[in-house]
């Protein structure tokens, strides 16, 4: 027990730093697409098919990640990607063309798996009752996405598009070399023997997957899809600069950075249940707000802080969730298959408001469909989780 203890603020610290910069690396596109789309002359389709093409792989790959995590423990399969990492990132950041951006872009999404390898690795150090505060801390490496937004830009203007990219390779092959040297699996972690197929099997049979699946798929989806195509939206509806947009989505990520372990921490006390009650009427609204296309920086920039402090609540209340309906011994699987979905819905909305964006000039309809996706998600939280709002 005293080993447990002593073990577990420097690994969830660890996993929290990895799982940040490897955020970083699957966000590198996102908050460059104002100069991707001058250089290249790529239409609005083109760019936001750029901007969601690294969440493909960083979504789909969460599960094999997952179950490799069972099997190999978190310390080696963090080191794995970071190191396999090193290479789109370096490609990426030497691709002139928009076909090998597409290519590179896609393999981008290998940093994005690692949020299915902490899942797992932070839950074995954790009581149960601490689960939720765990998983919340482990998930503000999120904040990831807001050091991209923030720096990257000024990075590029300052040095370069294939430096910045290697800097981001050194940063990667670092943080492997600490996790191989510094981080420890849990002494209460054991590997998965069984074959991987009968696993996925099993956990796709549980009604708990497929619910926290669909709950992830909007909280996170939301937080994925702003956090990339934000810089876009703002460029297009406000004329900001690329490094004012980038600043701002910064803001955006943080917001939700923060909410994520306050997000976990009241599932702890108050059941996330109501959680994600609070948070997907919170999106509800704020969505409805941003229809209008209201003025910046008062009230938009404010409706989108909101947005992502209700969307980085929600994130945080569904992995409270899978804790306490999954044992476990299956949560890195399932947290693959949820994980999965999750970067799935921050796949379609990018395209969605390019695509909306194109024929009417506005995000109006955009914003509508994701109020009335928020509405649904609601009430279906009420109903099906009726018996746990009190825990």
């Amino acid at each position: 027990m005293s080993e447990l203890r002593a073990g577990q603020v420097r690994n969830l610290v660890l996993a929290t730093v990895a799982f940040a910069v490897t955020f970083w690396a699957w966000n590198l596109i996102g908050p460059l697409s104002g100069s991707y789309s001058r250089q290249l002359r790529l239409s609005q389709t083109q760019l936001s098919l750029l901007v969601a093409i690294p969440v493909v792989v960083g979504s789909l790959g969460r599960i094999p990640v997952g179950m490799l995590a069972d099997r190999f423990g978190g310390r080696r399969m963090f080191a794995v990607v970071c190191f396999v990492s090193i290479v789109p990132v370096l490609f990426t950041g030497w691709s002139t063309s928009y076909g090998w951006l597409l290519f590179w872009g896609l393999l981008l999404g290998i940093p994005g798996t690692s949020f299915a390898i902490g899942i797992p690795f932070v839950n074995a150090w954790y009581e149960p009752a601490r689960r939720g505060f765990a998983t919340g801390v482990f998930g503000a490496g999120m904040g990831g996405t807001a050091l991209s937004a923030f720096c990257t830009p000024v990075l590029v203007e300052t040095f370069g598009r294939p430096f910045t990219h290697v800097l981001m390779a050194a940063a990667l092959a670092v943080t492997g070399l600490v996790m191989l040297g510094a981080s420890r699996d849990s002494p209460r972690w054991s590997p998965a023997t069984a074959p991987a197929w009968p696993r996925i099997r099993k956990a796709m049979a549980l009604k708990a997957t497929w619910q926290s699946a669909f709950l992830y798929a909007v909280a996170f989806g939301g937080f994925v899809a702003f956090s990339t195509y934000l810089p876009t939206l703002l460029q297009n509806v406000y004329r900001f600069a690329q490094t004012g947009a980038g600043l701002r989505t910064a803001g955006f990520s943080i917001a939700a950075v923060l909410a994520r372990p306050l997000g976990g921490t009241l599932s702890d006390r108050i059941g996330p249940v109501k959680v994600l009650l609070i948070a997907f009427g919170g999106t509800t609204v704020m969505a409805l707000v941003l229809a209008l296309e209201p003025p910046a920086e008062l009230p938009a920039g404010a409706s989108f802080v909101f947005m992502a402090l209700f969307l980085g609540l929600g994130t945080g209340g569904v992995f409270a969730l899978v804790a306490k309906l999954v044992e476990a011994s299956r949560v890195g699987t399932v947290t693959g298959l949820v994980g999965a979905a999750g970067g799935l819905g921050g796949y379609f909305p990018p395209l969605v408001m390019g695509a909306v964006y194109a024929a009417t000039g506005a995000y109006t309809v955009g914003f509508a469909l994701l109020a009335l996706t928020a509405l649904v998600t609601l009430a279906y939280t009420m109903r099906a989780f009726k018996g746990l709002q009190g825990r």
